[in-house]
């Protein structure tokens, strides 16, 4: 039996050294595809690629949120950059200004360092290959923590709808057990009905139309079909759930089709008691729609 995996999880992984300190967090929620989005330093963009590969090689639907966060603590990874050109241009247009108001051209060094980009700290370049095989680690730690929690809220998920299942297969038993004590009611209120409208006539009840109609009417609110199928569906969630692996849209198409048989068997309802079954099948089958879509 493999794991089931639902969509929602957490991982974190973090390295701390006292040259470097990577982070590495996601989280996912529920959606039909798998949607990634990248929250990370500049510097790893050149890994985008390799990670969205890597990410799809733990989770197969779910819309996931990674975080990385990447410190530098070496001497000498951060250097400053003089902008010689662009200073030049401030200047030129400083006394451009100065002349064109007819005012003292007063710019020093301290007001020309802080236009913006003239002095910038810049990450001195690493090894890309380098700072993938310290970050790659962490990643896949975080990763294997983010499935470990998915697979314990799976396990989860697997057990309740096992238990729904059970409830909704006795619920059908009940429906099937019930049915033909339905006709035979109907059979004896006509049959009464009859006698009791022509007691004092001449005519007697006649029997083989008795039992025409009480047939017409068995035929009407028949749902043995409905509980063979829902019977069928049962059992295959049941089997997809204890088989395990990515099973969450065939879970929903299964749960659909257990829905319509619920439908049909309430509108086919020729008692209160069915009708009130019914109801409470739609119910329970409603709970594990709404749980299946947890599941990738």
């Amino acid at each position: 039996m493999q794991f089931i995996s639902s969509m929602t999880g957490f991982g974190r992984n973090e390295l701390i050294t006292d040259d470097y300190r990577v982070l590495a967090e996601i989280r996912s929620v529920n959606h039909r595809y798998l949607d990634l989005n990248l929250k990370m330093p500049r510097r790893f963009n050149c890994f985008e690629a390799r990670i969205r590969n890597l990410l799809k090689e733990y989770m197969q639907r779910g819309k996931a949120d990674l975080y990385i966060l990447y410190e530098d603590y070496t001497a000498g990874s951060r250097r400053l950059k003089y902008n010689r050109e662009l200073a030049a241009e401030y200047m030129e247009y400083f006394g451009m200004m100065a002349e064109s108001f007819g005012i003292k051209n007063d710019v020093g060094t301290s007001v020309l360092s802080r236009c913006p980009e003239v002095l910038t700290m810049e990450e001195s370049q690493e090894d890309d290959e380098k700072l993938w095989a310290l970050a790659e680690p962490v990643l896949r730690g975080a990763l294997e923590a983010f499935v470990a929690a998915r697979h314990t809220e799976g396990n989860n998920l697997r057990n309740d709808l096992l238990s729904k299942l059970d409830n909704m297969d006795r619920m059908v038993d009940d429906i099937i057990a019930f049915s033909p004590s339905v006709v035979d009611e109907y059979k004896e209120r006509l049959t009464f009905k009859i006698k009791e409208t022509l007691s004092g006539l001449s005519f007697e009840a006649d029997e083989a139309r008795i039992l025409t109609e009480a047939a017409i009417f068995a035929d009407r609110i028949c749902t043995d079909e409905e509980m063979v199928r829902l019977k069928s569906h049962i059992a295959a969630m049941r089997s997809k759930l204890r088989e395990g692996g990515v099973c969450g849209r065939d879970l929903d198409f299964i749960a659909q089709e257990m829905n319509r048989e619920a439908n049909t068997t309430l509108s086919k309802s020729g008692s209160l008691r069915i009708s009130d079954t019914a109801i409470s099948l739609k119910s329970e089958i409603e709970k594990i729609r709404e749980q299946v879509q947890n599941i990738e």
